[in-house]
């Protein structure tokens, strides 16, 4: 037996490159979504499969139990030191990975890339049918990886599937937040409708070219903080981040000459999750403590840069002139309050990733609703359309045309993210604590991004969140913040102050 820093070297050793392996796999995965040709979809696939499998033997090689166990019987220090934190969380990943047998963890990414390529065809062709059939592979293979992790005694499968995304959160826990929000917004959203207010939508809809959407997307992305020397942006089908390490970092999005939104604030909110991975401390590269704390905590930074602060009246203070100088035909004769209505109007509508503020906790509320069944046995895939149809009808009271702006949606279900899409509401809630704790501390944020001060909000992330990576679980981490535990409170506040002064409330 070797001393305690001889045995935690070891261990952090194997950690980095058990990273590696899967930041690998990560490029591939961009790669994917970027610029594979769909031709080559199989030979991905397998590709994926061998790397994944090489993680998953590299993630359970018996003699990081071994060193673990070792470094369990020593005084590793006060539970929130690297050392500690490092340990313990690489316990968790070792016993998660353990007990998934490597053939289907192969089976998993082989089945997930054919099942993206499906996706992105079918969705397209707005044919469910076309899809099914891989989407009932992956279900399967989600309910086997549910039994395989395990769950509480009084929990249910999908809780071993949403503790990877959000270690320790139950579906119990969610429910109780999850709970007053909803009734909380499904009055927001029949109080607004009732509202003599009108926005001129027609506005976000005009032509805005798509070269001066890259433009002025970027530009604002590389303003509130994202450092393009470490990063880039390309198109995919669906937006999203990749940190594949120290200095790389990929954001994508998508573009619609007939839509600023969709672009514009996809661009902010990737740039917020670009943000915290560009944050984690790259001395930590490739263990717990050189990673984010959880989906939920990433959440909170992407919905903090895209809505508390991109739709906010002081952010359009200053970025309102440019946009009129990048966009002359469609915001010539528009003014800032104009605009700012335009681009914060409320109502229901089918696609999630372009909803508004009120609305989107709904969306993900649907889909957690449809999921736990969907994992317990007791929904069927094939099921699923009429399903989802019925359930959009009674949240939003509109229904579906097809099943592209229905189930078909979003990647998450084709990818295997199945326990994902929950952390998206949680992220709110936390961001609308963050941002009240950054005021208290900071002062008026506002005033600061009027005149197009980004940095102190971002150094105060960085300092307060990113830095720490694993150090606390998220609930901890809110409460170290913040001084309070979670609560959908400051968040309800927050919507009932911006969208009551909108809409005359």
């Amino acid at each position: 037996m070797g001393s305690r820093e001889e045995l935690y070297e070891e261990l952090i050793s194997k950690s980095k490159q058990t990273a590696l392996l899967s930041s690998c796999a990560s490029v591939l995965g961009w790669d994917e979504q970027t610029y594979l040709p769909p031709g080559g979809a199989e030979h991905r696939g397998n590709q994926m499969a061998l790397l994944s499998g090489l993680a998953h033997q590299q993630a359970t090689n018996p003699r990081i139990g071994e060193l673990l166990s070792e470094l369990e019987a020593l005084d590793l220090g006060e539970e929130t030191d690297p050392i500690a934190v490092n340990v313990r969380d690489l316990r968790r990943n070792y016993d998660q990975s353990t007990k998934l047998p490597q053939e289907l963890v192969e089976e998993m990414s082989r089945v997930t890339t054919m099942s993206q390529q499906a996706w992105i065809e079918a969705r397209k062709e707005k044919d469910f049918s076309k899809f099914l059939p891989w989407l009932e592979k992956v279900v399967e293979l989600k309910r086997e990886e549910a039994q395989a992790l395990g769950f509480p005694e009084d929990g249910i499968p999908y809780d071993a599937l949403l503790d990877q995304y959000e270690p320790s959160a139950t579906s119990k826990d969610v429910n109780a937040v999850f709970a007053p929000l909803r009734d909380a917004l499904v009055e927001m959203v029949a109080a607004i409708a009732d509202s003599p207010i009108e926005p001129d939508v027609s506005i976000i809809t005009r032509t805005y070219p798509v070269d001066a959407q890259r433009e002025f997307g970027t530009d604002a992305a590389q303003q509130i903080g994202f450092d393009f020397r470490n990063g880039r942006l390309d198109v995919a089908a669906h937006p999203f981040c990749s940190g594949f390490g120290p200095g790389d970092c990929r954001l994508t999005t998508r573009y619609d000459d007939h839509h600023f939104n969709g672009a514009f604030f996809g661009t902010l909110h990737e740039a917020g999750h670009g943000i915290y991975e560009q944050g984690l401390d790259r001395g930590h590269y490739g263990t717990p403590m050189g990673n984010s704390t959880s989906l939920g905590i990433h959440e909170s930074q992407s919905r903090m840069w895209e809505n508390f602060v991109g739709r906010s009246r002081s952010f359009w203070n200053h970025f309102f002139e440019p946009a009129k100088v990048a966009f002359p035909e469609a915001l010539g004769n528009v003014d800032a309050d104009t605009f700012y209505v335009a681009i914060n109007d409320v109502r229901p509508s089918f696609i999630r990733v372009e909803a508004d503020e009120v609305t989107y906790n709904l969306h993900i509320m649907l889909r957690f609703e449809l999921e736990q069944p969907l994992m317990a046995g007791d929904l069927q895939p094939a099921d699923l359309p009429a399903v989802w149809n019925e359930t959009f009808t009674r949240y939003f009271g509109i229904t579906p045309a097809d099943d592209s702006e229905g189930c078909m949606q979003d990647i998450h279900w084709s990818a295997g993210l199945i326990g994902y899409f929950p952390t998206y509401a949680l992220g709110n809630m936390y961001a609308a604590q963050f941002y009240n704790a950054a005021t208290a501390e900071l002062g008026d944020l506002d005033e600061m991004f009027a005149r197009g001060e980004f940095a102190p909000l971002k150094q105060w992330l960085n300092k307060n969140i990113h830095q720490h990576g694993q150090r606390f679980r998220a609930n901890q981490l809110v409460k170290e913040v913040t001084g309070e535990k979670l609560s959908p409170l400051p968040l309800i506040e927050h919507l009932k102050r911006k969208f009551g002064a909108i809409y005359n409330l």
